[in-house]
């Protein structure tokens, strides 16, 4: 048996992009931007910020396209999924997309004072082998 699950803390790099799958199931994309700093052995600071494509399915589409915007701070859960394809010159090529499976608003409360909303639950993926319903 195998597994793997990851965990994303960082910042909505670019507004949401909404799209629907010729089926109507609704799917939204974006990048996310982690950031680790340390200091290397001569003591100078380091910083890398490592990008992540998320893409979120169904209810979480839906969520995403309305409370998340470019800069915003997000925890997304989910698992990591590599597409191929053959470029314009016939080139095989690798594209690896975070799928979120949830995705948890984080940071001050709204001006509201009530809990800021999380998209949970299992999410709607599509058929999954060939990435046709996908419309990114």
């Amino acid at each position: 048996m195998s597994f793997h699950r990851v965990f994303a803390l960082g910042n909505v790099g670019r507004d949401v992009e909404l799209r629907q799958t010729p089926g109507g199931l609704a799917v939204a994309k974006f990048s996310l931007a982690t950031n680790e700093v340390w200091k290397d052995k001569n003591g100078q600071k380091q910083e890398h910020t490592e990008w992540f494509n998320v893409v979120c399915f169904g209810k979480q589409a839906e969520f995403c396209a309305q409370y998340l915007a470019k800069g915003r701070t997000v925890l997304v859960e989910g698992t990591l999924r590599t597409r191929t394809y053959d470029d314009d010159k016939g080139n095989r090529r690798y594209f690896t997309d975070l799928r979120a499976s949830s995705i948890h608003l984080v940071g001050p409360r709204s001006q509201s004072g009530g809990s800021e909303p999380s998209a949970e639950g299992p999410p709607d993926f599509p058929p999954d082998e060939d990435g046709h319903e996908v419309p990114f």
